[in-house]
C-alpha cells in the first residue's frame, strides 16, 4: 500500500504540475497557477513523506470551501455550447478545486492512519 500511495502522489503531482501549466490563458492565470503549483508541491511532499497530517487536512478544507465560494450560481457545465462562459468558467475553477480537495483529503487520512497501523 505504501508504494501505490507514494505512486498516486506522483501521479497526481504531475497532473497538478499540467494543470498549472494550461492555466496561461485563463481570465485570471496566476491565481490558478499558484493553486495547482501548491497542489504540485504537496502531493509531491505526501510522495516523499514529508507532509504533515495537520497541512494536508488545512488545504483539503481550504480547497473544499474554495469550491463552495467559487461554484457558480448556475451550474451550465464544462462545455461552451453557447451558454454563459463566466458560469462555464467558474464551474469549471470550482471542480478543480473539488478535485485538489478530495486529494488533500486522501492524503490525510492516509497520513493519519499510516503512521498509526504501520500499514
Amino acid at each position: 500500500m505504501k508504494i501505490f500511495f507514494a505512486i498516486l502522489g506522483w501521479v497526481f503531482g504531475a497532473l497538478f504540475v499540467v494543470s498549472a501549466v494550461v492555466q496561461y490563458n485563463d481570465p485570471d492565470p496566476w491565481t490558478w497557477i499558484f493553486i495547482y503549483s501548491v497542489a504540485a508541491l504537496v502531493s509531491f511532499g505526501f510522495a516523499l513523506g514529508r507532509i504533515s497530517f495537520g497541512v494536508l487536512l488545512s488545504l483539503g478544507i481550504v480547497a473544499l470551501l474554495g469550491f463552495f465560494y467559487t461554484f457558480p450560481e448556475k451550474f451550465e457545465g464544462f462545455e461552451i455550447d453557447g451558454g454563459d462562459i463566466k458560469n462555464i468558467e467558474e464551474g469549471r475553477e470550482a471542480f478543480g478545486l473539488l478535485i485538489i480537495s478530495i486529494i488533500m483529503f486522501i492524503y490525510a487520512l492516509r497520513t493519519r492512519y499510516s503512521r498509526a497501523s504501520k500499514i
